[in-house]
């Protein structure tokens, strides 16, 4: 049994979780022959349905609707999902693989066997709005900064470091440093996804089960499955299934803000007069449509976007259904509609900054993320002018 196998007997089913790195030639050899010498009744893969149509079609990205993913709000998804493959990519490319090779010859093996595959992954889409939601505004922050230096960085991975990756103290020491600097995405990543996988593993078919999964979900599912055999353990993932629902906090922040700004544009007009107030709603204006235009520039957006970005976001700041970066990235996307050769180029130019502004999507991207920063610099900058001008008519 290889180092990176775990075989389990629980309750009369056998079951063999073979760890691989995404990007290792040699996962990819262990999982067909495993697979070939076990004959198992089913395979079960650490894919989701989504994740496995990108896999088995590369040119998924051809048929991006961009207007849509802007609509339902999917902007940030898709920008992690780009960085998330982007790097992956970049680490099989020494490697002579691509990510996921392992679970498509994991499929493969079975369609050619006549053996049940079965996906056992919970949606991406509820992975990364979960790590989204569930993190603070400083945890956002990481989580951004922690994409954007890993899709731009040059380091050169070798086959050797990839390995390395299925060895269990290499992994323990990664997963305890993500702990430490990102202590929700860990949760989020890994530790809700232990518990999924192992719950999926458990209702496949059959008594006689390989499952192909990350190397570092090993240890985790390993846990839950036993706990499952034993029958100490419910296989219920209905609750880490769902999207994380605002608090109540987040909630009224969300309204507490817009109605403090109208509050304070409403007393500038009481007890200032027609001048005061219109200084104050000057002041709101500007310094909510100056910084959301200049960004919106930095990021090459078109014309109509950042005139977009300067008359939309004083309304969308008072709004706490929309932001300025929908409306400036709808617009971007309609009026510089992406090319054949940026869905085709999308991987690669997302690893770097000049690939940002050279590609349409991305650009739009950009444009989505800039304006909104700077329709939150000017909200805060603008609400402690107003008060500043308040405090002066006393």
């Amino acid at each position: 049994m290889s180092q990176t196998q775990i075989q389990l007997d629980l309750a009369g089913r056998k079951i063999t979780l073979v760890g691989t790195a995404h990007v290792s030639k040699e996962s990819v050899e262990e999982v067909k022959q495993t697979i070939k010498d076990l004959q198992p009744d089913c395979v079960a893969v650490e894919l989701d349905e989504k994740r496995a149509d990108s896999i088995k079609n590369p040119s998924r990205y051809s048929q991006l609707d961009l207007v849509k993913v802007f609509k339902r709000k999917e902007g940030f998804l898709l920008l992690a999902n780009l960085m998330l493959s982007s790097f992956q990519r970049r680490m099989g490319l020494n490697a002579g693989v691509k990510p996921g090779d392992e679970m498509i010859a994991a499929m493969n093996a079975a369609d050619e066997g006549g053996i049940s595959c079965t996906l056992v992954d919970r949606p991406i889409q509820i992975t990364l709005k979960r790590a989204w939601g569930k993190n603070s505004f400083w945890g956002k922050c990481k989580l951004l900064a922690t994409l954007l230096s890993s899709a731009f960085s040059k380091e050169e991975i070798e086959p050797e470091e990839i390995e390395k990756l299925k060895e269990r103290n290499e992994m323990d020491s990664m997963m305890s440093e993500l702990a430490d600097y990102m202590p929700v995405i860990k949760t989020v990543l890994i530790d809700e996804r232990d518990q999924y996988l192992a719950s999926k593993i458990w209702a496949s078919e059959g008594n006689n089960i390989v499952a192909v999964l990350g190397a570092g979900h090993l240890p985790g599912v390993q846990a839950h499955l036993e706990k499952l055999g034993a029958g100490t353990e419910k296989s219920d993932v209905e609750e880490i299934s769902k999207l994380p629902k605002p608090g109540i906090l987040g909630k009224l922040f969300a309204f507490l803000i817009p109605a403090c700004i109208i509050g304070l544009i409403v007393a500038g007009f009481i007890y200032g007069g027609i001048h005061a107030g219109a200084q104050i709603l000057s002041t709101w204006f500007l310094w909510n449509a100056i910084p959301a235009a200049i960004l919106t520039a930095v990021a090459l957006g078109h014309p109509l976007a950042i005139l977009v970005g300067f008359v939309g976001a004083p309304f969308t700041s008072l709004c706490p259904f929309i932001g300025v970066g929908f409306l400036t990235a709808i617009v971007q996307a309609v009026v510089c509609k992406p090319k054949v050769s940026d869905m085709e180029n999308l991987q690669d130019d997302v690893t770097s900054l000049r690939g940002f502004y050279r590609n349409r999507i991305l650009r739009a991207l950009l444009v989505f993320i800039l304006s909104s920063i700077g329709s939150t610099i000017g909200t805060f900058i603008g609400g402690a002018d107003i008060i500043g001008i308040l405090s002066n008519l006393g």
